[in-house]
Formats: structure tokens, sequence, C-alpha cells
């Protein structure tokens, strides 16, 4: 190991006898001292990404069927992970301000993976025109809370397109249980953002510890569902009583589907497409949708209906 990072040059060599004295060092501290050294070790991380990055832009790797492929086998990463750096490295070549950021640090590896995917959804073009707002979000958001800019920043700029992947992750919905082994059955499964709202706002009522509670968070979770599948949907077994209450919040623009209107944004996290905060808008059984900007008051969509709102045929979700 010595040898080959020799080979490598001095500075990949000073780093790996640091990882070496590393260990060691930080089982020296106590935890109020280990929580700064933490924070310094991730942006090490992530601007390491940013260096790989540059090596993955540059390098041919001959014989490989692809640099994707390289990468699994090299590096050690999966295919998804192998292919979402190639794509970083190609759009950091398009967008020179996350390139900065990136290699400063200011911005970490998750941030740019949004960017960059924003960049393939849209063009690295259009992001170029507000990559200043969109790195300045990033620097004050973790990254959960970015993608939802980056959505919003991709719905403005292309709504059909949004929509499009949507409904394609719609598609991709599926739900599996397993026949019973050891005593288990294991669930498997992925949701679209609407539907992940709904079923997270719907188990909301059962997952409050109780007193003396012992469960951990995904044994709640558990109880939770069995609670919501022996009592329906509502609070009646019949399944007869309120459908679970979904919140979003959107602007006027958004509801009126007037183009460069931001998507509706779920208060658990994540966005839909304006054609699913239409169709909402226009189901009198369903949730509550809130205002962005200048519509901030709550609205109650039990008792009011929004005129000239179609929602087209649109699953949107």
């Amino acid at each position: 190991m010595a040898a080959s990072a020799d080979r490598l040059g001095t500075p990949l060599a000073r780093i790996k006898a640091a990882l070496d004295d590393l260990p060691r060092w930080l089982s020296g501290l106590d935890d109020v001292s280990l929580g700064e050294p933490l924070i310094e070790i991730r942006e090490v991380i992530d601007r390491s990404e940013s260096v790989f990055a540059d090596g993955v832009r540059e390098y041919k790797a001959d014989g490989a069927l692809s640099l994707a492929a390289w990468l699994r086998w090299k590096c050690k990463l999966s295919g998804g992970a192998a292919m979402e750096r190639v794509e970083i490295a190609r759009q950091l070549e398009k967008l020179p301000q996350t390139g900065a950021a990136f290699a400063n640090g200011d911005v970490g590896y998750q941030h740019v993976a949004v960017l960059a995917r924003a960049a393939e959804h849209v063009g690295a073009a259009a992001v170029r025109k507000e990559e200043g707002k969109l790195l300045q979000a990033a620097q004050t958001m973790d990254p959960g809370q970015f993608m939802t800019v980056a959505k919003n920043f991709e719905h403005r700029v292309d709504a059909a397109g949004a929509l499009a992947e949507a409904n394609n992750a719609y598609q991709r919905r599926y739900f599996h249980i397993s026949e019973p082994q050891d005593g288990l059955v294991r669930l498997d499964g992925v949701l679209d953002a609407e539907g992940g709202a709904t079923l997270r706002t719907a188990l909301e009522p059962f997952m409050k510890p109780v007193k003396d509670d012992a469960r951990n968070y995904g044994q709640r979770s558990v109880d939770a569902l069995m609670e919501l599948c022996r009592q329906g949907s509502g609070s009646r077994r019949d399944g007869a009583g309120p459908r679970p209450q979904l919140i979003i919040r959107a602007s006027v623009d958004t509801l009126a589907g007037i183009k460069g209107a931001p998507a509706g944004e779920l208060e658990g996290g994540g966005t839909v497409p304006a054609e699913t905060v239409q169709r909402y808008a226009c189901d009198s059984a369903i949730s509550r949708i809130t205002g962005q900007g200048e519509l901030e008051h709550e609205l109650n969509h039990a008792s009011r209906t929004f005129a000239g709102v179609d929602p087209a045929g649109a699953r949107g979700a």
C-alpha cells in the first residue's frame, strides 16, 4: 500500500498517512469535542469527491466497457453510485460556479448531485441562469430541503417535463409482501411523492410514543401501519371515516396553471406538479392547500372551490 501511494504522489501518501492516524486521535476526544472534527471530516470527504469528479471527467478508462463499469470494478461502487459520479463529472464541466463551490467545500456532494440531476432534466444552460441563487439556497439547507428548491426550479423551467417525471415515478410504484419465513414477513416497495405523503399522513396519528414506550421508531411505524389496517382509512371499521388529509402549499399561479409557476410543495417534503395541485383543488373531499407568497392564509377545500381550475384528467404523480 505504501509503495502504491508513493507511485501516486506525495499528496495521496500524506492523506493516507493522516487517515492511519485519525482513528487514534479521534478516540482520545471526549463527546463534547468530537462534533467539530466530525464536521471537518465530512468536509474533507465532500472536497475529495470534488477532486474525484475532476479525475473522472479526465479519465478515459481504456479497455473498460464504460467509465461507470470501470468505477464499479476498480472503485468498489454500486452501479447507481458509479453512474451518478459520471453524470456529476459531466455536468460540473458546464456549471463552473457549482464546481468552484464544491471544490471550496461550500456545498456538499449531495447538494451537487441534486444540481447535476436538475441540469440533466432541464439543461445546464437553464441551471446556469439561476446557479448563484440555487447555490445560495444549497448553503443554507440540508440536501432534502434543497431538493424541494431544485424541483421547484425544474417545474418553473419545464412544467411538462416535471409532470412527465412525476408520472414516470408513479408508474414505478410497487408493494410486495413476502411469504412468512422464520416468523417474519418482509415488506418491500416504493411510492411516488404523493403516495408517500398520503401514507405518512395516515400513519402519523398512530405514531406517537406512549408512556414508558420502549419501541424504537421502526417498531412504532409497523404498529401504526397495523392499526391503520385494522381501522381502515378513517376512524370507523367500515372505512367510511375521513380520508387522510394532505397539506399542499401552492401559489395562485400554480392553481391557475400559469406558465413558469412553481410546483406544489407537500408538507412532509417533496413536490408535486401543478396538475396534481389542480386535481386536488377540484376534489371537495380532500386536502388543505395552503398558499405561497400572495396566498398565505390557509384554505380548506372541503368547503371551497376555485373557479376555472381544470385538472385536465392528468394524474400528475
